[in-house]
């Protein structure tokens, strides 16, 4: 199996990440979770191509800059309760991918409160688009 930092269509690129951002959402199928909010870890791997993103006067407009990932989180957390992290996935590496610098887009949500005898369940998604 080809890992994801060797796929040949990324060979070009810079990989910006953003790891165990917590936030506290309103997400869940059962009865008791959707009275309340719960942890959410996010993991997000951007890859940008160098083309795109190698900045030559040092100034932020000339990269994609890390409050995309936040934010992009947040507005989509605005929106009111999920019942699926693959449903919040999705819609997460969706809307970062449409980003025009972005190449491809690997997400990861954890829940750490599910269960007493594990660090957290959760899902992770990868989306690559070619016409970049």
């Amino acid at each position: 199996m080809l890992s994801i930092l060797h796929h040949p269509q990324l060979s070009d690129c810079r990989r910006l990440f953003l790891r165990n951002y917590e936030i506290s959402i309103n997400i869940g199928v059962h009865e008791f979770e959707k009275k309340g909010e719960q942890r959410v870890l996010f993991n997000v791997d951007l890859y940008i191509p160098l083309a795109l993103s190698t900045p030559k006067d040092d100034q932020l407009e000339e990269v994609v800059d890390y409050d995309f990932m936040r934010c992009t989180i947040a507005d989509r957390i605005s929106k009111g309760h999920v019942h699926l992290q693959e449903t919040l996935c999705d819609d997460v590496a969706t809307i970062m991918l449409a980003h025009p610098k972005v190449r491809a887009v690997r997400i990861s949500t954890m829940k750490p409160d599910v269960y007493p005898d594990c660090e957290g369940v959760g899902v992770e998604v990868f989306k690559i688009k070619t016409d970049i």
